[in-house]
């Protein structure tokens, strides 16, 4: 693991390889970092906390690194519990730290931390100020629902690091070795995914900076190929197409509807589709089918009715859909019904709520069974989704 980002910036955070759900809903089989820095200078400054659960294995590491050094500092880039739930200890340790933060992340301050009083510790940051430590000089910038109100981020003018809070995060342990982009996708879309507007914001700040190294508060640290990260957050940021492709959700009580999904896959192989992809709603990773919605340029979606509305596993999907602000995509609809039949009208009105999004016929209703007569328009719904 790098614990050295340079001579006097180092890594200081943690891996937690006990947590079952990221925010209590997001699986992480290989755990999640909570990272945080040192920046040893004549002034020495703590770059944000960890989550409470291993305050004491990251106190052990702060204290190994200060080296008898007594903190002047706390950056306090992001608010939320993983990132800061050792506020109150370092306060406690170290009396006159003083805690530089957005103001609004001041003000928010004794929401998390009942009975301490702040207001003899803290630093309210506004855009573009800057704070000299020595040979290091940090500078703010104001980073607003990325992906909470009160987040900034900080640059080091002299080793041109970015401290760039939960932007370019991801989920897995540093102790694990995996691939970035697949962890960081999913990570982006459904943790920072609403916010593509403030994103870009961000991205446009730091288009005017000479950067080095990319530190986010989760995931490694990116020192190498930093376009090829900072293209990845632009195209999804924007929502923009990452991959050509057609995405199949489907959502089956009995396995008819399943089998639908799974032969229309089939079809659109045969035809020649470039990457067509496929996920049981009921049983796969929500997080995942959110990320490979977002990721290709087209989805279907295919749902028994039930209840006179839509099979809940479907349901859930698409207000995840809307939640995340999914947009500008094709998307065909697939029912199933024994009667009265109900999924493609709640889904189309779903999905009509979203912005850009065009409905691609034929829109196909299956009587509790695919029967041969149904194959011509799944034929057809082929035929239309991959048409340019």
């Amino acid at each position: 693991m790098k614990t050295t980002i340079t001579n006097t910036i180092k890594y200081i955070g943690v891996d937690d390889l006990d947590l079952d759900l990221f925010e209590s809903q997001y699986i992480i089989p290989n755990g999640i970092s909570y990272n945080s820095y040192l920046i040893l200078d004549d002034k020495v400054a703590i770059m944000d906390t960890v989550d409470f659960r291993k305050c004491e294995e990251w106190m052990v590491n702060l204290k190994n690194e200060l080296n008898s050094r007594v903190p002047d500092y706390l950056v306090v880039q992001h608010l939320e519990p993983d990132h800061a739930g050792c506020i109150a200890e370092i306060l406690k340790l170290y009396p006159t730290v003083k805690i530089v933060a957005s103001a609004r992340a001041c003000k928010m301050l004794p929401q998390f931390f009942e009975g301490i009083d702040f207001s003899q510790n803290t630093i309210e940051i506004k855009e573009g100020d800057t704070l000299c430590l020595g040979s290091h000089t940090l500078q703010f910038f104001m980073a607003p629902m990325v992906h909470w109100p009160e987040v900034m981020v900080t640059y080091d003018q002299q080793d041109k690091v970015i401290f760039s809070a939960d932007g370019f995060g991801k989920f897995g342990a540093l102790s694990h070795d995996e691939d970035w982009a697949c962890e960081a996708r999913r990570y982006y879309f459904n943790i920072c995914g609403k916010y593509g507007t403030a994103v870009q914001t961000l991205l446009k700040k730091l288009s005017t900076l000479d950067i080095a190294y990319i530190c986010p508060l989760h995931g490694p640290i990116l020192g190498e190929n930093l376009g090829y990260y900072i293209s990845l957050y632009d195209t999804w940021s924007r929502y923009d197409v990452e991959t050509e492709g057609i995405f199949i959700a489907y959502a089956s009580i009995h396995g008819g509807t399943a089998a639908v999904a799974h032969r229309l896959k089939e079809i659109l192989i045969e035809k020649g589709a470039p990457k067509v992809s496929i996920t049981d709603l009921s049983r796969d990773d929500m997080a995942e089918a959110i990320e490979d919605a977002f990721r290709m340029d087209r989805l279907v979606v295919a749902a028994a009715s039930y209840d006179a509305d839509v099979f809940p596993p479907m349901h859930d999907f698409l207000h995840h859909l809307q939640l995340k602000l999914y947009q500008n995509r094709r998307v065909g609809i697939i029912e199933n019904g024994s009667w009265a039949p109900s999924a493609a009208r709640v889904m189309r009105g779903m999905l009509e709520q979203m912005k850009e999004i065009e409905i691609v016929e034929p829109m196909i209703t299956i009587q509790s069974r695919m029967k041969q007569s149904d194959i011509p328009q799944l034929e057809a719904l082929a035929d239309a989704l991959l048409k340019q």
